[in-house]
C-alpha cells in the first residue's frame, strides 16, 4: 500500500512540473506523463494526408513530440498498398479515402473506426490545350484516372452522370494504380485528359506549361450537392482504439497541431515534405493552398461525414459498403 502511495505521489509531482512548464495549454501532455509510451504504427498516402502529418513525423523522429506515443510511419503511393496493412493489423492507424473507411467498417463487422476528416475536395480535370470548358466537352474523350473504388471514382462517376454522360458509351476511363501514372499519361500525349488530385495536379502544371485546369470537380460537386466533397479520413483498428484510448486522443491532438503547422507555415512545411520524399519541395509549396488539408473530429466530423456518405449511398450503396455506418463508426 505504501509503495502504491509513493508511485502516485511521483506521478502527481511529474504532472505538476509539466503543467507549470506549459502543459496547461494541452491536457494531453499531462496525460502522457501518467502512462507508459504506446507504440503507434501509421500508414499514409504520398499526398495531402501525409503532407498534413509531416510535422508530427519530424517531431517524432527528433524525439520532441512529447505526447507519450512512439510513432513509426510508412508512406505508400496507392490505396491498395495501405488498406491491407490496416485490416491485417500491420498498422494501427491509416489515412484512407473517406468512403473506403465506411466500406471497411461494414466488411469487418465494425472493426474500423474513423478518427478525423483530414482532406476535403482536391480533384480536378486537367488537359493539354483548351478544348474542355464544361463536363459535356468530355464526350468522346478518354480520362486517365486513379482511385478506383474510392472517392475519386464515385465523385467522377456522379458528375458525369449528372451531366448525361454514360461511362463506356459517351466517355471512357482508363484506371491507373497511382496518381503519378495519370500525370505521366497526361504529359505523354497532346490530347490527353486526366483526373488529378493535388498535389499531382501541380506537378503536371509545373512540368508542362501546356497543361491547364479544365474543370474543378470540387466546385461541380458542391453546385450539385450543396455540400463539400470529403476526400480523406484517418481511421484506426477498433481494438487498438479500445485498448489505447489515451494514446489515440494524444495522437489526435498532435495530428491536429501538425495540420495547423502545415497550413500556417507553408515554406517550412514544404521543406519537410520534400525531405520526407512525399513530393518535391517546389511542388509542395505551390500545391499546399489547394490541398484542402484539414482536421475535423468529434461531432462535427460525424455530421459532415455521415451526410457525405449518405449522398454516396443514394447514388451507389456499394460505394459505402452497402449501408451508411451507425454511431459506432465514429470515434468521439
Amino acid at each position: 500500500m505504501r509503495r502504491k502511495t509513493y508511485l502516485l505521489v511521483i506521478l502527481l509531482l511529474a504532472a505538476t512540473v509539466l503543467y507549470a512548464a506549459g502543459a496547461k495549454e494541452d491536457p494531453s501532455v499531462v496525460l502522457s506523463a501518467a502512462r507508459s509510451a504506446t507504440k503507434v504504427d501509421i500508414a499514409a498516402l504520398k499526398g495531402p494526408t501525409a503532407m498534413g502529418m509531416v510535422k508530427l513525423m519530424a517531431d517524432s523522429d527528433a524525439g520532441i513530440c512529447g505526447d507519450g506515443n512512439e510513432y513509426s510511419f510508412v508512406l505508400e503511393g496507392a490505396v491498395d498498398a495501405v488498406t491491407p496493412k490496416l485490416v491485417k493489423g500491420d498498422v494501427d492507424i491509416s489515412a484512407i479515402p473517406a468512403n473506403l473507411a465506411s466500406v471497411l467498417y461494414n466488411n469487418t463487422n465494425g472493426q474500423i473506426q474513423v478518427l478525423a476528416i483530414n482532406t476535403l475536395g482536391v480533384l480536378y480535370i486537367a488537359e493539354k490545350g483548351d478544348t474542355v470548358k464544361s463536363v459535356s466537352d468530355l464526350r468522346g474523350r478518354t480520362i486517365y484516372a486513379s482511385g478506383k473504388g474510392a472517392t475519386p471514382e464515385y465523385a467522377l462517376m456522379y458528375i458525369l452522370a449528372q451531366n448525361g454522360l454514360e461511362v463506356g458509351k459517351d466517355v471512357f476511363i482508363e484506371w491507373r494504380s497511382e496518381h503519378a501514372e495519370c500525370v505521366a499519361a497526361l504529359l505523354a500525349s497532346d490530347d490527353a485528359v486526366a483526373m488529378l488530385p493535388q498535389p499531382f495536379l501541380t506537378t503536371a502544371l509545373l512540368t508542362n506549361p501546356d497543361v491547364r485546369i479544365a474543370l474543378d470537380l470540387n466546385s461541380l460537386w458542391y453546385d450539385k450537392m450543396g455540400s463539400v466533397l470529403i476526400t480523406g479520413v484517418v481511421a484506426a483498428r477498433k481494438d487498438f482504439v479500445q485498448e489505447n484510448e489515451d494514446a489515440v486522443r494524444a495522437f489526435l491532438s498532435s495530428y491536429g497541431k501538425s495540420v495547423d503547422f502545415v497550413n500556417s507555415n507553408p515554406e517550412e512545411a514544404a521543406k519537410l515534405i520534400g525531405d520526407y520524399g512525399i513530393i518535391a519541395e517546389k511542388v509542395a509549396l505551390k500545391a499546399l493552398p489547394g490541398c484542402n488539408i484539414t482536421f475535423i473530429s468529434g461531432e462535427e466530423m460525424q455530421e459532415a461525414l455521415s451526410n457525405y456518405l449518405g449522398v454516396l449511398y443514394e447514388q451507389n450503396p456499394a460505394s459505402v459498403g452497402g449501408k451508411v455506418p451507425e454511431d459506432g463508426f465514429y470515434f468521439k
